[in-house]
């Protein structure tokens, strides 16, 4: 028969929980961090490339739907909180020459890759710590309006 009076065991079952806890709460939020950044990036992806799509169809002039194609992508990026180079995410294809001929097909791609939080710089070299994300929208361009 055990003694209920026995006091080298009281207390434990707090501290076997906060453990517990603390090792399942870590790895979950660092999860979450790690996937809200990665879905940010993919809004932003998804919606730069169709914005830039949508300019480039609507533009007048090739240098004018770059302009705007590049400003559309670092604003779609800097609303989910990313600071990028609109130029350097931004592909367009066109199916026609010259680009923005009536009724030609441009194919416009977006891709980043994300960097996973709290990796440090070391791990990064040896250690892939990056997560790509693209999109692509295909646009064409009006059939009724003035050829370039």
């Amino acid at each position: 028969m055990r003694d209920l009076t026995d006091t080298r065991d009281r207390g434990s079952a707090v501290v076997e929980f906060l453990g517990v806890s603390l090792l399942l709460l870590v790895p979950a939020l660092y999860l979450v961090l790690t996937l809200s950044r990665v879905q940010a990036a993919s809004f932003a992806a998804e919606g730069a490339a169709r914005e830039a799509g949508r300019i480039v169809a609507q533009a007048q002039s090739l240098e004018e739907a770059t302009v705007g194609a590049e400003a559309a992508v670092e604003l779609a990026f800097g609303d989910q909180g990313f600071d990028v180079d609109g130029a350097d995410l931004l592909r367009a294809e066109c199916s026609a020459e010259p680009c923005l001929t009536p009724g030609a097909q441009v194919l416009v791609e977006v891709a980043t890759e994300v960097p996973l939080p709290l990796v440090p710089s070391f791990l990064t070299d040896a250690v892939p710590a990056h997560v790509p994300v693209s999109a692509s929208h295909l646009v064409v361009v009006p059939e009724f309006r003035e050829a370039p």
